[in-house]
């Protein structure tokens, strides 16, 4: 059983039919419909905080900001500040100062890494993030990062979107609540395109995080689905 110390973690993502969440070579990111957009935001408006991989908020060059004023003002209504802390994992600290969510100082930002990210690239990224959080050795220890969060940061209610990496490290953690997918009627292929989990996996069928299927909704030929922890 989930440790109530932690946050709720909401999972959220597009995938194709075929189970892709962005062509093998990364150049297609984003292709769900604008319901699907008002779908992450809507979201977000009910997160204190939004959860990314490094290397997905450089590709996709996202801010993780709340939507607009709709959803500025949901978020108001659900007794939210008006954006989200913004929460970044990257295990060797490889974000890039470049990266253009830094160009945007609407909400904190806070960086969770390890022991083996360089010091060099800690004491450069300090100077862009508000708060560091170094947890595990070689991989985050999510249960520890995510206990840090709540009780540091507040953070009740956690929206992580990707990518597959930290998807599964937070399967494999038993961290997950509850996901919203969402099915595209497309086909990427390529037995290198990312999945909505990719990295290490289950070595077992009796060890798959199981859930269970509690809603579905067909909307212009896209599938909304939400699946609870079982």
């Amino acid at each position: 059983m989930k440790n109530d110390k932690l946050p709720f973690v909401l999972v959220n993502l597009a995938m194709t039919a075929d189970g892709k969440i962005a062509t093998a070579n990364r150049a297609v990111h984003s292709f769900g419909s604008a319901r699907d957009r008002r779908h992450l935001y809507a979201l977000r408006a009910t997160a204190d905080a939004v959860l990314c991989g490094a290397r997905t908020v450089e590709i996709s060059e996202a801010t993780l900001g709340n939507g607009g004023e709709q959803f500025r003002r949901r978020r108001l209504k659900n007794g939210l500040p008006e954006f989200p802390v913004r929460v970044l994992a990257s295990g060797g600290g490889s974000l890039k100062p470049a990266a253009r969510i830094f160009q945007h100082r609407f909400s904190p930002i806070v960086l969770l890494t390890t022991a083996r990210a360089p010091q060099r690239k800690l004491t450069r990224l300090g100077k862009l993030v508000d708060d560091i959080k170094t947890t595990g050795g070689k991989e985050i220890d999510f249960p520890a990062a995510l206990a840090w969060l709540r009780q540091k940061w507040k953070v009740k209610r956690l929206l992580c979107e990707g990518g597959g990496e930290l998807n599964d490290a937070l399967f494999r953690a038993d961290l997950v609540d509850e996901i919203h997918l969402t099915i595209c009627p497309k086909i990427f292929g390529g037995r290198t395109a990312p999945t909505i989990a990719d990295g290490f996996g289950f070595p077992r069928l009796s060890s798959a995080a199981k859930f269970k299927l509690t809603s579905f909704q067909r909307i212009s030929g896209e599938l909304f689905t939400v699946f609870s922890r079982a």
